[in-house]
């Protein structure tokens, strides 16, 4: 007669130790699990995934209801357990249901912790817990506009991720100087901020909060040096406590946690405790990790397999946040025992640090590069020796000696040693599906253990599995899509949508067959600009694919203002314009008017609610600032008043700017056209860029002036301004043809080539079929900013591109 197993709580701890218990001995209990939510099994760390619109409740369960049938177990969701009766050995739950077990696990989990303020009890106060905050937040973000985070913590910034996502003015409030102090060190903390702030977050740091303002609904914060803020929504992400009630009830000890030996016994007999809610020598677990390693040993326990006690953990974090990768693990502040090596790129975004102590790696921080972190979580956990080339592990071969490769350190892992934390699958279970599932790729691991299927951060670890077991040879590669929803690229996607007529992103994806069915933030506004240039006409345009920025029409500024930027052909205006600017600019208490450098002027910290009226009383046309289309056409006096110029270059570029001002492009376009070869326009570091010489002008094309700096490539020499214009017409159309969507022109020369360049626009005939492709879209366009004020579009909540940048 089989055993009775009881699991309270239907999380990812618990599940996870009946996974692998069924795989030791799936005929040893009959099993019954509890779970206080009303859904199956499912993973909590995509939460923000969830709250971003990137996924929905059936994207992130781990177990779906079929799984439970399949094993046999009787589910009991909706139910919370109140009470253990340790004497008779039975469970009772909140709905009436008592069932008798045998051995029983408590995998309670955590609860957020929530900061007992005064008003923390008002409508609009939540925490960043469940499916149902995503829920509460989802919905409010259609009403209220201004949210506070408080919590600077790896929870917290999700949280304000989501938000911002859903359109949401988000400000973090974190008590420390710096955010994610437990798993950053300050350098690394700075630039995650800079990045974050860059994309629309606000912060407020060394800020403790005293009360909630409001009266039944949150209107803001007062924090204790007296200052306020607004708000609409307050989330708590302040941090967890383990949920101990439960076992407290029922005479079982606990301290912070609910107290467990190595093999995560209970002070009662036969009850056991995994995850959250337990604590091991003195440590209670937030991470995922730990908890699939409690459960690892725990299912042998209850499998009657040997097993090695329970010895603790060496915690690693990840986190991405719209493009953000970081990594930290071990102990990696410095003490007067350890000493350091780093590599700070601020430029490029980059920095890296391993912390040594007796020629041991103890701890590392990774921020923008966290290639290596699966390696140095490795060398931390095995505490390999590195004396004598600390500088390899971080720099590579070039710091002399030699390191240890992937392979060799996934030799020396266990088997039970965790390769996804997120999904909680050892390298055991991946050896496992590569021998008798005959997996033979990334994908294919994915597929069948969900490794690398979450984050993706373990890639490169499954990777390195795969080689071990297989050999290099072995291994399969498996063609990259224009995201991880296909294995199709651009030009196989745009062929696609020629030949089989298809209309609709919708239509795109079904055809072909993607692998999410709704796309994702990378493939969506793709699908959406290769649509419209292949069928200009018949292509609505997919509002709710563009970035906030595009949908907004202005550039979303840190402190979650914008930027409104009209258009000034060439960088000419007039008193009238100007006057009226000024005037707007008053109305609107505008704090800051700036020129760019692009000559035009930009209007910064504007209200996201003025940004309609404010378009209204400009009656000009949008300067693009914030789209993949032309942004500006700079321009130096030249012959009109420079004693050197040659042409007219200001009638120049005021022509070039009326004729392809509102063309979407891949990415963004900026011209420029200088009088004369000194170049003042800075004609050759833009994506076209014209020169004025004697007698003609020069086209230059392929140049960049920001991080990625090139220098322009010489296209031809014309003589004409009527052939400038149908020179810059044929280039843009080949561009906006061939290029893959967000690649710069700079990026298309160089992998197109410049001489396939040239040969597509050598013949007359062919730019004439160029130009007349372009002229059919340029005569579809119209500036959007007009049709939102009529349709009064910008008071639509649109649905946001999930986890991508404000700014572009």
């Amino acid at each position: 007669m089989k055993k009775k197993l009881v699991l309270v709580g239907n999380g990812m701890a618990g599940v996870s130790c009946v996974e692998q218990m069924l795989k030791l001995a799936p005929n040893r209990y009959d099993i019954t699990i509890f779970g206080s939510e009303p859904h199956p099994n499912y993973n909590r760390i995509l939460l923000s995934s969830v709250l971003a619109g990137d996924a929905d409740m059936q994207d992130i369960v781990i177990n779906d209801w079929s799984w439970y049938e399949e094993n046999h177990i009787t589910l009991h969701t909706g139910q919370t357990v109140t009470r253990i009766d340790q004497q008779n050995k039975l469970v009772s739950t909140d709905g009436g249901i008592s069932v008798p077990y045998d051995e029983l696990i408590i995998a309670t989990g955590s609860l957020p912790f929530m900061l007992p303020l005064p008003g923390a009890d008002k409508e609009g106060v939540i925490a960043f817990r469940d499916i149902k905050d995503c829920e509460t937040m989802i919905e409010t973000a259609k009403k209220y506009r201004k949210a506070i985070v408080i919590g600077g913590g790896l929870l917290g910034l999700e949280a304000a991720r989501g938000l911002l996502n859903l359109n949401m003015e988000v400000s973090v409030v974190h008590i420390n100087p710096y955010l994610m102090e437990r798993q950053l060190d300050e350098p690394a903390s700075i630039m995650l901020r800079k990045e974050l702030e860059s994309q629309g977050m606000r912060f407020l740091l060394s800020k403790n909060s005293e009360s909630i303002l409001g009266k039944k609904r949150v209107t803001g914060l007062r924090f204790t040096d007296g200052s306020e803020e607004q708000a609409d929504l307050i989330v708590m992400a302040v941090g967890i406590k383990p949920n101990v009630a439960l076992a407290k009830a029922s005479g079982i000890e606990v301290n912070r946690g609910i107290v467990v030996n190595d093999y995560l016994e209970t002070s009662a007999p036969n009850v056991y405790s995994v995850g959250e809610c337990a604590e091991h020598r003195g440590i209670a677990y937030g991470l995922v990790a730990p908890l699939y390693e409690q459960g690892a040993v725990l299912a042998k326990r209850l499998a009657g397999a040997e097993t090695k006690g329970y010895q603790g953990s060496v915690t690693s974090t990840k986190l991405k946040v719209s493009g953000v990768n970081v990594f930290s693990a071990g102990m990696f502040t410095d003490a007067p025992d350890t000493r350091a090596i780093r590599v700070q790129d601020e430029i490029g975004g980059v920095y890296k640090k391993i912390v040594l102590r007796g020629g041991k790696v103890i701890g590392s921080v990774l921020f923008g590069d966290t290639s290596d972190g699966s390696r140095l979580f490795a060398m931390i956990r095995s505490e390999e020796d590195v004396t004598g080339r600390e500088k390899e592990v971080l720099l590579g071969a070039g710091g002399g000696g030699s390191a240890k490769s992937g392979v060799e350190l996934v030799a020396s892992m266990a088997d039970d040693e965790i390769v996804c934390g997120c999904n909680g699958v050892s390298k055991g279970a991946i050896v496992q599906a590569i021998n008798e599932k005959g997996c033979a790729s990334v994908n294919d691991i994915k597929a069948c253990t969900k490794a690398s299927g979450s984050c993706g951060g373990c890639k490169p670890l499954v990777a390195d599995v795969l080689t071990y077991v297989l050999g290099a040879d072995g291994v399969k590669t498996v063609k990259e899509g224009i995201c991880g929803c296909t294995t199709l690229g651009r030009d196989e996607v745009v062929e696609s949508i020629k030949a089989m007529h298809l209309t609709t992103s919708k239509e795109v994806m079904n055809v072909l067959g993607w692998n999410n069915a709704e796309g994702c933030s990378k493939c969506r506004p793709a699908l959406n600009y290769y649509l419209g240039m292949v069928w200009p006409e018949e292509h609505e345009e997919e509002r709710e694919s563009r970035f906030v920025n595009e949908r907004n029409h202005a550039n979303i500024q840190k402190d979650g203002t914008y930027s409104v930027v009209p258009r000034m052909y060439g960088g000419v205006t007039t008193p009238a314009d100007l006057k009226k600017i000024a005037e707007v600019a008053v109305k609107y208490d505008v704090p800051l008017v700036k020129m760019t450098g692009g000559q035009r002027i930009d209007l910064l910290g504007v209200k996201k609610e003025d940004l309609p009226k404010m378009w209204a009383d400009l009656d000009m046309p949008s300067g693009y600032a914030y789209g993949k289309a032309l942004r500006t056409v700079k321009t130096c006096v030249g012959s009109t008043f420079c004693r050197f110029g040659t042409q007219d270059s200001i009638q120049m570029g005021i022509d070039l700017e009326k004729k392809f001002e509102r063309l979407n492009t891949p990415a963004k376009v900026k011209m420029a056209v200088s009088g004369c070869p000194r170049n003042c326009a800075e004609s050759n570091i833009k994506d076209f860029g014209v020169v004025a010489i004697d007698g003609g002008w020069e086209l230059h094309v392929g140049g960049n002036g920001g991080t990625k700096l090139r220098a322009t490539d010489l296209l031809c020499k014309v003589k004409t301004e009527e052939e400038v214009l149908e020179w810059a017409g044929a280039y843009l159309q080949y561009y906006r043809e061939t290029g893959k969507y967000n690649e710069r022109t700079s990026e298309w020369v160089e992998r197109v080539g410049l001489d396939t360049i040239k040969a597509a626009l050598e013949k007359q005939e062919d730019r004439a079929e160029l130009v007349e492709r372009i002229e059919k879209t340029l005569s579809l366009t119209k500036d959007p900013w007009k049709e939102i004020i009529e349709k009064q579009e910008l008071n639509r909540n649109f649905v946001p591109i999930a986890g991508e940048p404000a700014v572009r």
